[in-house]
């Protein structure tokens, strides 16, 4: 089960990197909750990781800003009886958050004008709300 994790094509995480602590999983789960370290927490230090180039710790830092304490960044999972199938659902969460936080923005969006059509409905739309509220309105003054 340690072993690297691989991100994307161009990250690659070492299982060295990577940090385990584990725990009893709370709620129902009868007399094997009581005696089980099946939750599990993984870290990963993204500041300090030889592994991120600059660009996608820079990257990654802004995105997850608020996840990270200390520049570590902590998945857990615990919905699984097993402690095996929890580590794996945590290391598919961290592998998830580390390929969207170090993606490349995507294109700009290229400012457009409203086609004439949509502002005639837009406008129409319009005027039959304000009919609608009109007919509300009392009669008695």
């Amino acid at each position: 089960m340690d072993e690297d994790l691989r991100v994307g094509p161009s990250l690659v995480v070492p299982a060295a990197e990577l940090g385990w602590r584990f725990s009893r999983a709370s709620g129902p789960g009868g007399q094997g909750v009581n005696t089980t370290d099946s939750r599990v927490e993984l870290f990963f230090d993204v500041v300090r990781s030889p592994a991120l180039s600059e660009t996608q710790r820079a990257r990654a830092v802004e995105r997850l800003g608020g996840r990270l304490v200390d520049g570590v960044l902590t998945v857990s999972a615990q919905e699984r009886r097993a402690q095996l199938r929890n580590r794996q659902a945590a290391r598919d969460r961290l592998r998830d958050l580390l390929a969207d936080a170090v993606a490349p923005p995507g294109p700009a969006r290229r400012a457009t004008r409203p086609t004439r059509g949509s502002q005639r409905r837009r406008l129409e739309g319009k005027k039959r709300r304000g009919d609608v509220k009109r007919l509300r309105r009392s009669t008695d003054d």
